[in-house]
């Protein structure tokens, strides 16, 4: 063929001149990077997925480019079995594998964690998007819980059964995959979704995947692009589809109100009982609408704020940063611009305004954003340059950090106690055994 389709990531297809191959089956992203053992951190990557548990910040998966001596521009996948583990309180990372049945390398997988589970559900690889869950346990030698993820498998048919769950027993060393079942009506494939949690419960809203056959509750919109190449159609959708972590089932809500448009790639964050989602895609328009889901009755509506708010976006993070803020960073417009600005909500005023920080200079999407015990936004990774162009993407490894809470007085104490080291530390003897340890973690991270 005289043309190839090339994968917009971000829920479309465009053409691109010259090629023999499709790329998306054959070529694009097909490979995965060799494990390296001597990186002291991790490597520059998007579309990655990023939880905290205690005072450590889990990151698995993405993507990169390849190596500078590739003759063209090839992505590489992470290795899958690494799990990258940064310590908050020591500023340090660390590296540990997983075994057994290890999920394939992807990106645009959707992660959540609860009570030191993480799960991970959707997401995209070399032959499209995934539908098979997967759990896997995490044991930090800092006291953390052990954390199991969810994660989905490859499949190369468009229209598979219901999902499978695969866990690893908690508070063990080692990370082996162990398979679960799931009931109940699973979700259609796709990538770029939100997750809300809930009361044992993780609710996913929206993504970019296959038709839903019939039973599905809400709307698809197909995006006629993916039709081209005799490719699987596939599209927008406003789906809402419940994962029960007590009973292992899939279901779907009943909602009230206006519900929003499908979307793919936008930011969603929990606050009580609300879960809040913000922009995302759909069609050739990046939104910057608001919505409000009440978790217990169902019932959406739109919060209708001032004008003088964030531009439109997708690839952003949303991050609740106490019980009425939400923190807005980064993103990309409908003009193809990597934004690099700061937002916060205020829930009781409903209200954006701008926040002032110091990376104003580092545009990012398709990165990952964690709060921190002390109201720090840990942001990882992402791209700083325009991800759908035809130039090498600037993946980034670079880890910023936003506070956007005042400090707690321990924490102010803390800093004190820790640049005053050398004078203080004759007297640490008579601190209680958790802030003595908490001060000897920071000290080892600053040495």
């Amino acid at each position: 063929m005289e043309e190839d389709l090339v994968l917009d990531m971000e829920g479309e297809f465009e053409w691109d001149a010259g090629g023999e191959e499709d790329e998306e089956d054959e070529g694009f992203w097909l490979q995965e990077e060799e494990v390296c053992v001597s990186r002291a951190s991790p490597a520059e990557r998007s579309g990655h997925i990023a939880v905290t548990d205690g005072s450590c910040m889990f990151v698995w998966g993405g993507y990169k480019n390849a190596d500078a001596e590739a003759t063209e521009f090839t992505d590489l996948y992470l290795p899958k079995n690494e799990i990258w583990i940064y310590n908050m309180e020591t500023g340090r990372w660390r590296v540990q594998r997983s075994e057994g049945e290890v999920p394939d390398s992807m990106s645009g997988g959707c992660g959540s964690c609860v009570d030191g589970v993480l799960y991970v559900f959707g997401g995209h690889q070399a032959r499209g998007n995934t539908d098979t869950v997967r759990l896997y346990d995490v044991t930090d030698t800092v006291t953390i819980s052990a954390l199991v993820c969810v994660c989905v498998c490859v499949s190369e048919a468009p229209d598979v059964g219901v999902s499978q769950v695969y866990r690893l027993p908690l508070r063990t060393p080692a990370l082996r995959w162990e398979k679960m079942s799931l009931t109940g009506l699973a979700p259609t494939c796709k990538d770029k979704l939100g997750c809300w949690v809930t009361r044992n419960r993780l609710v996913y809203f929206g993504g970019y995947g296959y038709t839903a056959p019939p039973g599905h509750r809400g709307t698809f919109e197909l995006d006629e692009n993916s039709l081209m190449g005799n490719q699987t159609g596939r599209g927008w959708n406003n789906h809402i589809h419940i994962l029960d972590l007590e009973t292992s089932s899939w279901s779907q809500p009943i909602t009230k109100g206006n519900t929003p448009t499908p979307r793919a790639a936008h930011a969603c964050a929990t606050i009580g009982n609300r879960g809040f989602v913000f922009g995302g895609r759909y069609m050739e328009q990046r939104l910057n609408d608001l919505h409000c889901l009440d978790l217990d009755s169902w019932e959406w509506r739109e919060m209708c704020v001032p004008q003088h708010g964030p531009v439109g976006r997708s690839w952003h993070s949303l991050t609740p940063v106490s019980a009425d803020h939400l923190f807005l960073f980064g993103g990309f417009t409908t003009d193809r611009e990597t934004l690099s600005d700061g937002w916060l909500y205020c829930v009781r005023t409903n209200e954006w305004r701008p926040f002032d920080h110091e990376h104003t200079q580092r545009p990012r999407l398709w990165h990952t954003a964690c709060l921190g015990a002390d109201g720090e936004v840990f942001v990882f990774g992402g791209c700083a340059n325009n991800l759908l162009s035809h130039q090498q993407a600037a993946h980034s490894s670079e880890l910023l950090v936003f506070t956007v809470q005042p400090k707690s007085l321990v924490r102010l104490c803390s800093d004190v106690a820790v640049r005053h080291q050398k004078h203080l530390q004759h007297s640490w003897d008579v601190l209680p055994k958790a802030l003595l340890q908490q001060l000897q973690q920071r000290i080892m991270g600053h040495s």
